[in-house]
């Protein structure tokens, strides 16, 4: 299965891999926002198996681990980057000695990225051994108009220059990206979006505008792979543990609105063989042709799994309509 990454004419295949979780432990403001340890020779392994089963698309950021995900991609991919699409963000500072991210300025809202920006891919560029980005996307989720056009500004000129194909924003707020996203060389928007979560008023104007969108959290940050249970308890250095953020979670658990759902319609998802990851996989792939998920990954075990999704391709109509019954969605 193949996709375009929007009006960039970019071709991946039509799932990605999300890089977040191989950063490893790393704290954005003083808070833990990675997904606890992990073995970066098995990291490795699974992006070659992912290569091997037709994944040629990698999401990373300058935030996951530090830096750490980039240098690790960037040793995973040696020898193979021309024929990979590499997708990473900026907006933060980071310190890789430190595993600390950090805002540039007070706020969120009013971090002075364009001021950061050209620092900040020169970074990114030396942690990939690479010489250019295929994707380069606006990571700070609330950042202000102003300031978007200010680093929007940047981004042009870098495309000039040759240091990116294209770019986008990874936000979920869609009078941003309507407003950010005017130029040509503009081509992803970067949302959250599940079967049972996310923007669909975003969706609808990255359909309209040919923007590509790369779906963080396809798989909820777990919780639709049917392995969770009612009171699962992640580590203290689990991203998960406080992500009040995400509609799934309370108080560092499951929702049991989230465990509910999945398990009515977990026969649907499981159809013809799938397993429950791949049919939210298959679900999201129905939903838009525009959409690209980037399950995130530790294991190759999970990276089998979830590429193995693309030899079964998207639910049929009949099924969607299915699910969306059993939900109570008209």
């Amino acid at each position: 299965m193949k996709r375009v990454l929007g009006r960039s004419g970019i071709e991946v295949s039509a799932m990605g891999l999300g890089c977040w979780a191989i950063g490893g432990p790393w704290t954005m403001n003083g808070s833990p926002a990675g997904w606890s340890e992990v073995d970066d020779n098995e990291s490795i392994r699974a992006i070659h198996r992912a290569i091997e089963l037709g994944v040629s698309f990698f999401d990373t950021a300058a935030n996951y681990g530090a830096g750490h995900s980039e240098k690790l991609l960037a040793k995973a991919l040696k020898g193979r980057r021309e024929q990979m699409v590499i997708a990473t963000k900026f907006g933060y500072q980071v310190d890789e000695a430190k595993k600390e991210v950090n805002f540039y300025g007070e706020s969120e809202e009013e971090s002075d990225v364009a001021g950061y920006l050209r620092r900040d891919v020169e970074d990114s560029l030396r942690r990939l051994e690479t010489d250019y980005i295929d994707v380069y996307q606006l990571h700070v989720w609330g950042l202000s108009l102003e300031r978007a056009f200010a680093v929007r500004e940047v981004l042009e000129a870098l495309v000039a220059e040759g240091k990116i194909r294209t770019y986008g924003w990874s936000t979920d707020r869609t009078e941003a990206v309507e407003a950010f996203a005017v130029s040509p060389h503009c081509a992803v928007v970067q949302q959250q979006f599940s079967v049972l979560d996310g923007n669909n008023e975003l969706l609808a104007l990255a359909e309209e505008r040919n923007l590509a969108s790369i779906i963080r959290g396809p798989l909820g940050m777990g919780l639709l792979t049917g392995k969770f249970a009612p009171g699962t308890r992640f580590a203290a250095d689990d991203v998960r543990t406080y992500a009040e953020w995400h509609p799934g979670f309370e108080g560092g658990q499951p929702t049991q609105e989230w465990l509910d759902a999945l398990e009515a319609m977990g026969g649907v998802l499981t159809s013809g063989g799938r397993t429950l990851a791949q049919g939210a996989l298959a679900w999201l792939w129905a939903r838009s042709e525009n959409m690209i998920p980037i399950p995130g990954f530790k294991t190759v075990v999970q990276v089998e799994e979830n590429a193995g999704a693309m030899q079964f391709g998207p639910l049929t109509a009949e099924q969607m309509m299915e699910i969306d019954q059993i939900l109570g969605r008209g």
